[in-house]
């Protein structure tokens, strides 16, 4: 199926008992046993639930991944992927990434000894310096929030891949219609759903996207454990969203463009950021990479 027939359609079947087109809202904390250790599939709704699970179907099919894990918020995502390593693991991040990622990735390191190293990573052999026997990951946001700047996804996955890295990602700033992180080599794509995939300003949510049986594993025990799972409502309301995603990103981007053009024009504007801009020292990286340049302008 196309992009914009899966964001329709991906993870959504019509309703076995009654044939409703939009996934039910299984709002139940446990579900029926047939017999002694004999479910249909759920018991308990931290562990799983339909609506969550119709949520995780979408999403991996959109990012082209083998498994998806929705979760409460975007830092509930983050938070799952800090799990995966332990006391004295090393992590290089994108040094202008988010400012609630940087906030909890130097409070894991000051309390939980996971040393983090920032450094701009807009030339990926930037990274190499800091790799040692206990770098375990490098973490990549791009478009970074809010200067936009972009890292070249596919160059710092080869790095990293040689020398037994992962690559997270978070794409948050372009969704899946704007790019595709495991195309590019990605290992861990991580989601605000609360942002562009939902548009609608009325949930909060995030998402942890795998593409290998042992971290599709390890993220779904993770979110488990630690009860970070999304709630039903909220699953049904990020499904709602991510319908119209296609049209919403194509007039994102148009509207960007127009305001970053007026603004590269204006005599009050020193300068402005925006990818989509010829002027932008990355936009041909942008034009590789991405498949929008994305809704999201600063200046």
């Amino acid at each position: 199926m196309s992009f914009q027939t899966d964001t329709i359609h991906a993870g959504v079947a019509p309703d076995k008992a009654y044939g409703a087109i939009m996934t039910p809202i299984y709002q139940s904390s446990t579900f029926v046993f047939e017999d002694i250790g004999k479910h249909r599939g759920f018991d308990y709704t931290r562990s799983g639930n339909p609506t969550r699970k119709a949520l995780e179907e979408s999403l991996s099919a959109l990012e082209g991944c083998s498994s998806a894990v929705a979760v409460t918020t975007g830092m509930a995502a983050i938070t799952t992927v800090l799990n995966l390593f332990r006391t004295g693991d090393e992590i290089i991040c994108t040094d202008d990434c988010y400012g609630g990622t940087s906030r909890l990735l130097r409070t894991v390191e000051e309390h939980f000894g996971v040393k983090v190293h920032f450094v701009n990573l807009q030339q990926a052999a930037n990274l190499l310096p800091f790799v040692n026997s206990n770098t375990k990951a490098v973490w990549v946001e791009t478009p970074s929030n809010p200067l936009l700047n972009l890292v070249d996804i596919a160059a710092v996955s080869v790095l990293a891949r040689e020398r037994g890295l992962l690559t997270i990602v978070d794409n948050t700033f372009l969704s899946p219609y704007g790019q595709k992180p495991f195309e590019l080599g990605a290992d861990i794509v991580v989601h605000s759903t609360t942002k562009y995939l939902n548009g609608h300003s009325d949930v909060v949510g995030g998402a942890v996207l795998t593409n290998s049986g042992e971290l599709d594993e390890k993220v779904k025990f993770l979110v488990n454990a630690l009860g970070l799972c999304a709630q039903p409502f909220d699953c049904w309301l990020v499904l709602r969203g991510i319908k119209t995603l296609v049209v919403r990103m194509r007039e994102h981007e148009r509207n960007a463009l127009l305001v970053a053009g007026f603004l590269a024009q204006h005599p009050g504007v020193k300068r402005v950021f925006y990818p989509g801009l010829e002027t932008h020292p990355q936009h041909e990286l942008a034009k590789k990479q991405q498949k929008s340049f994305g809704g999201m302008v600063s200046f």
